[in-house]
């Protein structure tokens, strides 16, 4: 029955009230060494996410996901609708890197490096303390009527966070349609772009509904991160917990009390101050196990070792830990279950690697005219006519592009009669035909290999198929 009641609270959100109202949650403002360590990782991060695409590598922008011309960019690399198998590859990687991370360490990702927790904690958050103060503050000031301070103060916060959540809305377009043509939109103004300025405004709703009203209910109900943080964790699992044997001991949690012989009185070392409930983005208590809620931000790690140092406890009440750390004192080690994530990760990036290594400039293919048969020509000669398409992955114009025959003799001529331009990023097609002498033919359908050069330097080699008469060989 204790058992019943005691994981009672895993029926239920934290955020949701028994009549299925929003709960909501006003955490109190962390401080301390992770704290600390967080804002710096958060904005390292925040820098990053808003210069990487206005970042040029050689022409190209540093990240760009266009999804609409399916054209990618990653580390100043174009990928193109014929390179998908490699974005596919590298999505794999990020998932198999999550996966591992996680049942390494838990849902630090989620605490330390997304982006929906780094805006709304290190952005949003502290706009919010800055206007209405901490926890305290903020709770009265929605308790008390609409006067001239509650409109100003709460006016003001929902101005700025549009006006965030707008400039996240440029980022986020910069990313899809690339920081050129955004640019080039501002400058013409937002009259000349009405369907760009609508989708603008609509991220712009999007991100300001998550930021100042959704909020942590996207970790906790939208994410499937939390679901899958369910399956992948084990006891061995390196996570933000609270070390119920120290802190319940024989008689469980109890206020402190100045000069009682703690440890002499059975009592635990939680004395049950609820700084680490206070100070929770999503509301849980830590001091319940592993939760679905939990994002392993550490802010209830400081909390603690806070209140620790104020009574004269050691540190470390709440930590990074695992279950069997707590059980049984054992120190994190290498599982097999990591060691096989691990070996998984290692076989996709080098099999990435290759790939990349591997992977042409130039995209060519050459594909003969459906419905065309052979023609005969003058002196033996074979020919047929051909259609080619040449796609520059790079930000160079390749000039002086011909095509020459490596496998047999013979003549390659385009219909133009001049050397092709292949400009940046961009692509060249055309019509062109082989011919071949009918005494150099094997087969009736003899393959081909074709080098393309631009200028003297070879650029790609591809292979098509000839048609011609059966050989008298």
């Amino acid at each position: 029955m204790e058992k019943q009641e005691y994981e009672r609270f895993r029926d239920s959100i934290g955020t949701v009230t028994s009549e299925g109202k929003r709960s909501w949650v006003y955490p109190k403002k962390p401080e301390g060494i992770l704290y600390k360590y967080r804002k710096w990782v958060s904005y390292i991060l925040l820098i990053i996410l808003v210069v990487s695409p206005f970042i040029k590598i050689n022409g190209n922008q540093f990240l760009m996901f266009n999804v609409l011309e399916r054209r990618f960019n990653l580390f100043g690399n174009i990928f193109w609708p014929q390179d998908f198998y490699l974005f596919v590859l590298m999505m794999l990687i990020g998932v198999v890197f999550i996966v591992l991370f996680t049942v390494a360490f838990g849902r630090i990702f989620c605490g330390w490096i997304c982006p929906q927790t780094i805006f709304m904690e290190m952005v949003f958050r502290r706009i919010e303390y800055w206007i209405e103060g901490d926890r305290g503050k903020q709770i009265r000031l929605d308790k008390q009527e609409w006067n001239a301070e509650k409109i100003r103060k709460k006016g003001l916060k929902w101005f700025i966070f549009f006006i965030i959540s707008f400039l996240i809305a440029n980022v986020f377009l910069a990313y899809l349609i690339g920081s050129d043509r955004l640019l080039l939109y501002i400058n013409d103004g937002p009259l000349a772009h009405i369907s760009t300025l609508i989708s603008l405004l609509i991220f712009t709703g999007v991100f300001y509904f998550v930021f100042a009203w959704f909020r942590e209910q996207v970790c906790i109900i939208a994410c499937p991160y939390g679901r899958l943080q369910g399956v992948l964790l084990d006891n061995k699992s390196i996570v933000v917990a609270y070390d119920h044997k120290r802190g319940e001991k024989e008689k469980g949690r109890a206020k402190f009390k100045k000069k009682e012989d703690r440890e002499a009185s059975g009592k635990g070392d939680c004395i049950d101050c609820f700084q680490c409930v206070q100070v929770c983005p999503t509301g849980i208590d830590i001091r319940n196990g592993t939760q679905l809620e939990c994002v392993n931000c550490t802010a209830c790690i400081d909390a603690c070792n806070k209140m620790m140092d104020a009574v004269d406890l050691p540190r470390g009440l709440i930590r990074y830990a695992s279950e069997e750390n707590i059980e049984k004192k054992k120190k994190f080690r290498f599982t097999p279950r990591i060691k096989g994530y691990a070996a998984v990760l290692f076989i996709l990036v080098s099999v990435l690697s290759g790939m990349l290594f591997l992977r042409s400039k130039v995209e060519a293919n050459i594909l003969r005219l459906p419905g065309q048969l052979y023609e005969h020509k003058e002196n033996n000669i074979i020919s047929n006519v051909y259609t080619y398409k040449l796609i520059n992955k790079t930000s160079k114009d390749f000039e002086e592009v011909q095509f020459k025959l490596l496998s047999h003799n013979g003549d390659i001529n385009t219909v133009k009669g001049h050397s092709i331009l292949v400009p940046s990023s961009g692509l060249a097609e055309g019509t062109l035909f082989i011919e071949i002498n009918r005494a150099a033919l094997e087969e009736e359908k003899d393959k081909l290999k074709i080098a393309i050069y631009s200028g003297d330097r070879l650029i790609e080699t591809t292979g098509t198929t000839f048609l011609g008469p059966r050989s008298y060989k």
